[in-house]
């Protein structure tokens, strides 16, 4: 595998939404926690930067949903939560990328 941190910043930039799309998919969860799992799935670190201000516009598509919840001894977190519009939206993003994934592969 590629090190994560040598991978195209405009790969990355096209295909970011996608992939935070994804992570929500598997249920609710903070900022942080995306970045980690983006990183443990080979992403690399997405600093809080690039992170949230991804996920004001999500939020804005009304992809997804933000609700507080309050830490245990600790501050609030913000979770996200994926709509069914961004359900939607991941699901034709997937079929799209496995189209564009193939034409890279042609021979």
């Amino acid at each position: 595998m590629t090190d994560p941190t040598t991978w195209p910043s405009e790969w990355l930039r096209g295909v970011l939404s996608l992939l935070v799309l994804r992570v929500l998919a598997d249920g609710p969860t903070y900022g942080y926690a995306i970045s980690a799992e983006l990183e443990s799935r080979g992403v690399g670190k997405v600093k809080g930067g690039t992170l949230y201000p991804l996920l004001a516009r999500l939020e804005a598509r009304e992809l997804v949903t933000i609700e507080w919840r309050m830490g245990e001894g600790g501050p609030g977190r913000k979770y996200f939560r994926l709509t069914e519009t961004g359900r939607a939206e991941l699901a034709d993003a997937r079929s799209a990328w496995g189209d564009f994934a193939a034409a890279v592969d042609a021979r």
